[in-house]
């Protein structure tokens, strides 16, 4: 696994040398646009419809638009004179309860590995943060672009999680939700309860899969292969319209699951 840089974790006046490595990758399958006449790959250019030519990297400036039309442009000089944070440094900023973060902030994970000559002040400070139960608030900047993060322990290694600002997480005002008048009886809250109690079971990150992405890299092995593609259509869900009869249902059902045995993980024991 490659490194994106090297830097310092910002701890008071300790600096502790850290790796800095992407914790997550897109699985996603990626398609590229064909010619369907000849199968070749459509490019795309930079191209201006006034001149009506093809525009070079070097005749591109920065432009926002403040109003339809209107803009103001932006160069290298102006980018210049902004203050830029560290681009080599996590500055711890404070620390707090994990469970005061809403989830909703969070944006992309990253493992940060101790540097050269940083095993001892990165294990004390994951030891702290262990014994403490407290979360890191930082700063830091990566690939230009500065965020806010979140610095945690997972496993005896520090997280980090870049976080959305808070004026970049959209206000739920104006959404239409249920209202006071809403009658729940007592009998569809315990029966809803018992749905989620027989659900309820320990997270397990490995026992959930893409099903869409594994039917389409079927779908994709079997036309390479040559082989005629058929699919099943789905089942269509029963029409259950009592609502205490759907949850009645959904309970027999998850108790059902549960009393199945559970398949034996691949390379389980080797």
């Amino acid at each position: 696994m490659r490194s994106l840089w090297k830097g310092f974790l910002s701890f008071g006046l300790v600096n502790i040398p850290v790796k800095l490595y992407t914790a997550t990758e897109k699985k996603d399958l990626k398609f590229r646009y064909l010619h369907q006449e000849c199968m070749t790959p459509i490019q795309y250019q930079k191209r201006c419809p006034t001149c009506d030519r093809e525009v070079e990297q070097r005749e591109i400036v920065y432009g926002y638009e403040y109003q339809k039309g209107h803009f103001v442009v932006v160069n290298e000089d102006d980018f210049a004179q902004i203050p830029a944070a560290s681009s080599r440094t996590v500055d711890i900023l404070d620390f707090a309860d994990l469970s005061q973060v809403d989830p909703v902030y969070f944006d992309k994970s990253y493992y940060l590995e101790p540097g050269e000559g940083g095993a001892k002040s990165y294990s004390l400070l994951v030891k702290a943060m262990e014994t403490t139960g407290k979360v890191a608030i930082a700063r830091v900047v990566i690939r230009s672009k500065e965020s806010l993060a979140a610095v945690r322990v997972k496993d005896g290694i520090l997280l980090m999680e870049t976080m959305f600002y808070f004026d970049e997480v959209r206000s739920s005002q104006g959404l239409t939700m249920p209202g006071d008048n809403i009658q729940i009886h007592d009998n569809e809250t315990r029966m809803a309860v018992n749905l989620i109690e027989s659900l309820a079971s320990d997270f397990e990150p490995s026992k959930y899969q893409n099903q869409s992405r594994q039917t389409l890299r079927e779908l994709i092995d079997a036309k390479i292969e040559g082989k005629d593609i058929q699919i099943s259509p789905a089942e269509p869900a029963a029409n259950v319209i009592d609502l205490m009869d759907a949850l009645k249902q959904s309970v027999k059902i998850a108790e059902k699951q549960r009393k199945k045995p559970r398949a034996k993980k691949a390379g389980a024991g080797t």
